[in-house]
């Protein structure tokens, strides 16, 4: 498999840091947000091609971008 170097801000570095699970690569966590990223957006562009489900989709969009202000305490 060919590999690429990325720069990124140390910044970056640390908020991936903090999604990276035991034994999990970079890659491996950049793949796995992403796909989940992409799974939300597929998810709701069926719902809303669904004239019935409008309305629920655009309830599960605003869960999504409120999920993204709360901060979760550990």
């Amino acid at each position: 498999m060919a590999h690429k170097t990325i720069t990124i801000s140390e910044e970056a570095y640390n908020l991936l840091k903090e999604y990276k699970k035991e034994n999990e690569s970079f890659t491996e966590v950049i793949k796995r947000l992403l796909q989940a990223k992409k799974k939300r957006k597929d998810f709701l562009n069926w719902l809303s091609s669904n004239k019935e489900l409008t309305d629920l989709a655009d309830s599960v969009e605003s869960l999504y971008s409120k999920r993204k202000d709360i901060k979760l305490r550990y």
